[in-house]
């Protein structure tokens, strides 16, 4: 007996899968070339992951969501995904914002970075900060392809992943030039916004994140130079920061010492610390006055020109 298929129900089935897919990203871009990523063994590694948080990426990446063209506005972030330096938050601290950035006409990446633990790396202090660098690059190398505005591309970032934007948004030092055409362009972001932020590895630091990045023997000068309160220059990019009075995990004291230092170099500051939030501030469902944040933040980037 011949079995009948329903052409309608397959097409179906066949669009909704092609839809389901789009709807996760437009494009997965990796960052290095085959055989020429920096700080690498090559060894060959598999993505590892679990209940929506990658602890191990084979190929450092980022997710490309690109808004319509009847709402772009011509600028761009990209999300630096939460998790400690151990696991990369990517659906809930990097997928959601990106298409909620999306809905207020501006093109998001989600940045699938290496973390510190994972076992190819030569030195772990560097791999994020590479992949980060490289990510801003790729970004900037197509912002004509994907209609960007080249002086309008940010960086988002929350927890550790505040740190990594931080960094991205301080530190000078050219760690992503290996050789190609991507070299002589800029890394530095235009804007940067952080929530719940580590910033600094010195004093009121996060245990968790300090230990993963720099190890457990840290010396004062290795801690300062990975804390990017101290990194702030003239040139620093104008942020605007969020935090939670009540976090029990980064003390909010880092967005605060950020602050001072951004305010001392003149450098446009926007700080809003909410009475309650603990360190799950996130896109939506946050208690009290914490679910505003998104409001100011996009009248806040309306503000200083990047909507």
């Amino acid at each position: 007996m011949k079995m009948k298929i329903n052409l309608k129900a397959l097409w179906m089935l066949v669009f909704l899968f092609c839809a389901s897919f789009l709807m996760f990203s437009q494009e997965y871009i990796y960052l290095w070339p085959e055989g020429e990523m920096p700080n690498s063994k090559r060894l060959k590694l598999e993505r590892v992951e679990e209940r929506e948080r990658v602890t191990q990426i084979d190929k450092p990446g980022m997710y490309v969501f690109l808004t319509s063209r009847e709402e772009n506005k011509r600028s761009a972030v990209l999300i630096c995904p939460s998790g400690g330096y151990q696991k990369l938050t990517y659906n809930i601290a990097g997928i959601q914002l990106a298409k909620w950035f999306n809905t207020i006409g501006m093109n998001a990446f989600v940045l699938m970075y290496r973390l510190p633990t994972s076992p190819d790396l030569i030195d772990k202090r560097f791999g994020p900060i590479q992949d980060a660098q490289r990510a801003m690059k790729i970004i900037r190398a197509n912002a004509n392809k994907w209609a960007i505005d080249e002086n309008k591309i940010g960086v988002y970032g929350s927890s550790a992943g505040g740190h990594l934007a931080g960094m991205l948004s301080t530190i000078n030092e050219v760690y992503s030039n290996i050789g190609d055409s991507l070299d002589n362009l800029n890394f530095k972001p235009d804007f940067q916004v952080l929530v719940s932020p580590v910033v600094s590895l010195v004093s009121h630091y996060h245990k968790g994140s300090r230990e993963a990045l720099l190890g457990n023997d840290v010396s004062e000068e290795l801690a300062h130079q990975f804390s990017i309160e101290r990194k702030v220059s003239r040139d620093t990019p104008p942020c605007f920061l969020v935090h939670a009075n009540n976090d029990q995990s980064v003390d909010p004291l880092n967005s605060i010492m950020y602050y001072i230092s951004l305010k001392e170099m003149g450098v446009d500051v926007s700080l809003h610390i909410f009475p309650k939030g603990g360190h799950q501030i996130a896109l939506r469902n946050n208690p009290g006055s914490a679910n505003l944040w998104t409001v100011l933040c996009e009248e806040w980037l309306r503000e200083m020109g990047f909507l």
